[in-house]
């Protein structure tokens, strides 16, 4: 777990390609390529970040560019200037005005979800 104010960063120039697995809060403003698993903590990309990659995270805060899917058992935002193509699988969502965002969106019990029930879903919003 991440201690207070404890906040691992991927800084502006570096690469990364594989996977990247833990369970404290992380903001990566760099290239990534691969698989994000963060399910007990909170993914921040940043406003430099270019990332390939699908994402499994508590919360995911999107600033930068992401070219993948995301599942979240909690919040997912995409704040302004962000550019997000691939599904988002999460409880909640939030899309700030200038934000770009192309791909489906699945609310009904987030990361949850993903593994159990093929139910109805209730209404969808749209």
């Amino acid at each position: 777990m991440a201690t207070e104010n404890g906040l691992a960063r991927i800084g502006k120039t570096v690469v990364i390609r594989g996977e990247l697995k833990g369970s404290e809060d992380l903001v990566v403003d760099g290239q990534l390529e691969g698989t994000i698993n963060l399910s007990e903590g909170r993914l921040t990309i940043g406003p430099n970040a270019n990332v390939a990659a699908d994402l499994t995270a508590r919360e995911v805060l999107i600033l930068g560019r992401l070219q993948g899917n995301i599942v979240a058992s909690g919040r997912v935002e995409l704040r302004a200037g962000s550019v997000v193509e691939g599904d988002v699988r999460a409880l909640r969502l939030a899309v700030e005005e200038n934000a770009v965002f192309r791909g489906k969106v699945d609310l009904t019990q987030g990361a949850k979800a993903a593994e159990g029930s093929s139910g109805p879903s209730t209404g969808s919003g749209f």
